[in-house]
């Protein structure tokens, strides 16, 4: 299972590579950071009205849009230093404040994936015995 993990690991910082070196244009990025607050919004637009999926909602929904609303104001900058600091406040929007989510997420992937295999083992146990 950790072997798997460090695989799918690799597989991720493989694509986070190809999609980092092919060229976008800032236009199409503009347009793909609106797209994903869009999205977002209609993700949580479908989370069940509990106090904590609101709670949740409106926390991704402030991360979400900020990306986008950030970048434009980069893309606006003075100067190539004010530029890199908007474009470092994108990068801790999309990045440290989903983390502790896909973390969590994943821990969560991993602990049903362990439970169905338990599962299928047992299964498989006591139909031999029986």
């Amino acid at each position: 299972m950790i072997a798997d993990r460090g695989t799918r690991i690799a597989d991720r910082k493989e694509r986070s590579w190809r999609v980092a070196e092919t060229a976008t244009s800032a236009e199409d990025f503009r347009q793909r950071t609106f797209e994903f607050g869009i999205r977002v919004i209609r993700l949580v637009e479908s989370l069940p009205k509990t106090d904590g999926a609101r709670v949740i909602g409106k926390q991704l929904l402030r991360c979400a849009t900020a990306a986008g609303a950030n970048y434009r104001a980069a893309a606006r900058g003075r100067s190539r230093a004010d530029f890199i600091a908007k474009m470092g406040i994108v990068e801790e929007e999309c990045g440290s404040r989903s983390k502790n989510l896909r973390d969590e997420a994943n821990e969560i992937l991993s602990i049903v994936v362990a439970s169905i295999k338990t599962a299928r083992r047992h299964i498989r146990q006591s139909a031999r015995y029986s």
